[in-house]
């Protein structure tokens, strides 16, 4: 599988991404780096806790590694729920969060998916 394949997979905008870092190898070794990112788990784990600042950062952390390295798809549930999370607990953020959850799955499946070609 190609990188190119692997944004195809996950929703994403390759030439975008090359474009904005300039190297394949950079877009490979951070698209790889997502893989241990841990916002996801602050979000849930931040969610069933209640703790909806909490839960804010994680989504924006997210949203942001989601805007740098062009994943489209995910970029654009999870900005949905960063936005119904930024004044706090929200009816529409817990319709959101099901998706978001859907989207960070395909992204990280289509990424190990990548990962394993590479060996």
């Amino acid at each position: 599988m190609t990188l190119k394949e692997c944004y195809e997979n996950l929703g994403g905008n390759y030439e975008e991404v090359i474009g904005r870092l300039r190297s394949e190898r950079l877009v490979q070794k951070f698209t790889l780096k997502f893989l241990e990112d841990k916002s996801l788990e602050l979000l849930k784990s931040s969610l069933a806790d209640q703790n909806y600042e909490e839960a804010f950062r994680a989504a924006h952390t997210i949203k942001g590694i989601c805007q740098n390295l062009s994943f489209d798809k995910l970029l654009t549930s999870d900005s949905a729920l960063t936005e119904a999370l930024r004044e706090g607990k929200s009816p529409e953020a817990d319709s959101l969060v099901e998706q978001v959850f859907a989207d960070y799955e395909q992204t990280v499946s289509a990424i190990r998916a990548f990962q394993e070609s590479l060996a």
